[in-house]
């Protein structure tokens, strides 16, 4: 029943309510159809509350109202006073009854298909109540039908739009987050994921980055093809993978054939160690070929650590890949520490 973007409901709610006492206030003033003053006296209360409500949408945390479950009732409440405004002026006109499409609207938009459904009936239950009250039961039951269809059709409309939309925005999410080649995180979720463990390493053993970049790829993708390049990438992603472990552990796809592992907790010994051994796991795990061959792959691995080596996430990816290149010129199919 929460709304799908807080502040963005609390706003749209704080608009709607707000537009809607104007035009009350505003028409109960020049509109011939309330004369009596005791009908214009209620018009003002209702479109004094709406403002009221419209205020404690804009300047209470929308956070805190979205746990509360004030902007799932908000539309809701709007649609029963402009109900209450018509019982009130006894009028059902089609120029009233059009208004219960803006809190619909609002929550439909807002608000998940509970919210809306929730809205929909109070508009529905309300317009009901007025109707039979200043008609005869017929024609209300006429009008509510199509009022009612109408902000039902509307209402499902919107919401499955907005959650056709979400859905859109949640696998481009995924997709930016995960390298389509070898299904490792990217370099995004590997900045967040360091940055993270950045913040509470003072508290901890520290946080450990491993820079590995693949020893004369070049050769493989001349010597045997791109897509037996494509198959070492994928082949040395799952390798490095399953020498670490998952929950403590995150494994990225930098860019090119250079790759990243990162350790949470880790100490310089002990990162020093892991980095050893994912050279020779890599080393032990040469790729099978098409043709029954074996093809023989070595990386070149620079391991830093945090505190010691570097404190920020760019000092620490600097001395990372310094260490990768000693590790390059002193011969490859090797890791090298950052100096402290």
């Amino acid at each position: 029943m929460r709304a799908r973007h807080p502040r963005r409901a609390a706003r749209t709610a704080a608009g709607v309510l707000g537009a809607g006492s104007a035009v009350l206030t505003v028409f109960s003033v020049i509109d011939p159809a309330t004369p009596t003053l005791d009908e214009r006296w209620a018009s003002w209360a209702v479109a004094g509350l709406a403002a009221l409500l419209a205020a404690c949408c804009w300047r209470v945390d929308a956070h805190r109202s979205d746990r509360r479950g004030l902007l799932t009732a908000a539309p809701a409440v709007g649609a029963l006073l402009i109900c209450v405004q018509a019982w009130h002026t006894r009028d059902v006109s089609a120029s009233v009854q059009v208004f219960l499409a803006l809190p619909v609207v609002a929550a439909a938009t807002q608000l998940r298909a509970a919210g809306a459904a929730t809205t929909v009936a109070a508009a529905v239950a309300g317009d009901l109540v007025v109707t039979l009250h200043l008609m005869p039961v017929g024609a209300a039951l006429t009008d509510v039908v199509f009022v009612g269809t109408t902000l039902a059709v509307v209402a499902v409309v919107l919401v499955r739009l907005e959650d056709s939309q979400a859905e859109d925005k949640a696998e481009l999410a995924r997709l930016a987050a995960v390298d389509t080649l070898t299904g490792l995180v990217t370099r995004r979720v590997l900045d967040d994921a360091l940055a993270t463990a950045l913040s509470s390493a003072a508290s901890s053993q520290g946080t450990a980055l491993i820079l590995v970049d693949v020893d004369d790829f070049k050769a493989v993708n001349d010597g045997h093809g791109h897509p037996v390049g494509d198959d070492a990438l994928r082949h040395l992603a799952t390798v490095l993978a399953r020498s670490v472990r998952e929950d403590d552990a995150v494994v990225s796809r930098m860019g090119g054939d250079e790759l990243a592992v990162l350790l949470p907790g880790c100490s310089p010994e002990v990162a020093a160690d892991r980095a050893g051994d994912l050279v020779a796991a890599v080393r032990a795990s040469p790729l099978p070929l098409a043709d029954g061959s074996w093809l023989p792959l070595t990386v070149s691995v620079g391991v830093a650590q945090a505190p010691r080596h570097a404190v920020a996430l760019r000092e620490l990816y600097t001395a990372a890949d310094t260490a990768l290149y000693q590790a390059k010129r002193a011969g490859r199919d090797r890791c090298a520490v950052a100096v402290a």
